[in-house]
């Protein structure tokens, strides 16, 4: 029984898409400004939104609720303002004395910056890359998939090890098909054990230091902070120290300045309660000490919540996304319009088949029809449209740029949206051409 419906259903189908290519192909005019009003609209909007929706993406999507930015607040009482939000970075002694509290599953502090890569072929042939200077567990948070050999142990954060972890990328120029783990490789002045090569990794958004934005290249060089500091490496990032101090001979670990970014793995919504608790019993802590001079004034982001917090999104896209489906809106209106007319003048026909018995039912079904050939149509127009759009994103000197690409799900949605959107357009025009009796119908023919 369901077989056979199925069938009859087929041929139905069948028949309707027959009868709406020999409508299309009758005014082909008409037919190519709606396909063209249908593209332009979905051209248009689907840039945006694929724009939208690389920029907005989350970056672990696996873990991203378990991960957790906090903040403290070391400031003094100058310019102070109750509800004021703390720094967003954390000064080296509140990011040691988180590190080694180990409240967490996994907990790392880091900074970015630059290392100078001197191969052995000589020194001439040194060049910059961008280098990460963290701690152990950066790698066991964040998921970050090795080719070769893995990260350095806790033991080595606090023995200042000379070891560093290499993107394959780097691997691959510098040694090509040969081994790597193991190798000696000078950076700076200084020589580093290579332990481990990872994956090609970079998260989009670059939600673990968004201190040079969102949306930059991944580092090719992991380095444990702490070995990064004793031998002066090229931390850079921002700054943010308050208080009276000399900018001379700046010690980082001893200065009144935020310039660590600090993450932390919390599993259970109990662990991450109590991890509030714990960041303001710290902070009452270093203020009984005098170290911190304010009120407890502290926050936990989660990852998704740390993007919004730093509006990473910028608010052009969004316009820009909302006016493209403004754009898209008035398309589908001219596409109503269009189809009003188109369908009001084949009343005669219309007229015809309901006297020799066709249902209401079936008329609208086959206006339907006519409609969503239309909208594939426009789906494919749209497609060519938005692999033009997102090629000119490309060419602007936004550092998200580079990301624009129309992946797999947009594609998809593509197609999802003209076909419904002209569908939905299609169903005022088609209501009203079925409501035509039939004798009106004729003597309209």
């Amino acid at each position: 029984m369901w077989f056979q419906w199925l069938m009859g259903a087929h041929g139905m189908f069948g028949y309707y898409f027959d009868l709406a290519q020999r409508s299309l192909r009758r005014n082909p005019v008409l037919t190519a400004l709606m396909v063209l009003a249908i593209g332009l609209g979905i051209g248009a909007s689907m840039t945006m939104l694929t724009v939208l929706h690389v920029m907005s993406d989350n970056p672990l999507p696996e873990r991203s609720a378990q991960l957790f930015y906090p903040q403290l607040d070391p400031r003094g009482m100058e310019d102070y303002r109750v509800g004021e939000d703390p720094p967003t970075q954390m000064a080296w002694i509140d990011a040691m004395n988180l590190l080694k509290a180990r409240k967490g599953t996994h907990q790392a502090a880091m900074s970015g910056g630059q290392v100078t890569v001197r191969p052995a072929q000589g020194g001439n042939r040194a060049f910059y890359v961008d280098a990460r200077f963290t701690s152990a567990d950066f790698f066991a948070m964040f998921d970050v998939p090795f080719a070769r050999g893995g990260g350095w142990s806790p033991s080595d954060d606090d023995k200042q090890a000379r070891v560093i972890v290499i993107a394959k990328t780097l691997a691959d120029k510098l040694y090509g098909e040969g081994p790597v783990v193991g190798n000696i490789l000078r950076l700076g002045q200084n020589d580093f054990r290579i332990v481990g090569v990872i994956k090609p990794w970079s998260p989009v958004p670059h939600f673990y230091d968004l201190t040079s934005g969102g949306y930059q290249d991944g580092e090719q060089v992991f380095m444990p902070l702490s070995t990064a500091l004793a031998l002066h490496q090229g931390i850079g990032g921002s700054l943010e120290c308050w208080g009276y101090m000399s900018f001379d001979n700046l010690d980082r670990k001893t200065a009144p300045c935020s310039w660590v970014q600090f993450w932390v793995q919390l599993d259970t919504p109990v662990q991450q309660q109590a991890y509030r608790e714990f960041l303001v019993s710290y902070s009452q802590q270093q203020k009984m000490l005098g170290r911190f001079m304010r009120p407890p004034n502290t926050r936990l982001h989660d990852l998704m919540g740390w993007l919004d917090y730093n509006k990473v999104v910028p608010g052009s896209v969004q316009l820009q996304t909302l006016l493209a489906l403004g754009f898209l809106l008035v398309c589908l209106i001219n596409t109503v319009a269009l189809l009003l007319v188109k369908f009001l003048r084949r009343g005669g026909e219309m007229g015809v088949r309901r006297a020799m018995g066709a249902s209401m039912r079936s008329i609208f079904a086959q206006l339907l029809a006519e409609a969503a050939l239309v909208g594939l149509c426009g789906g494919v127009v749209g497609v060519l449209l938005t692999l033009f759009g997102l090629w000119v994103v490309r060419q602007q000197p936004a550092q998200y740029a580079g990301l624009a690409h129309l992946d797999a799900p947009m594609l998809y949605a593509t197609f999802l949206l003209a076909l419904c959107g002209t569908v939905l357009a299609a169903m005022f025009p088609a209501w009203r051409a079925c409501r035509l009796p039939p004798a009106r119908a004729l003597k309209i023919q």
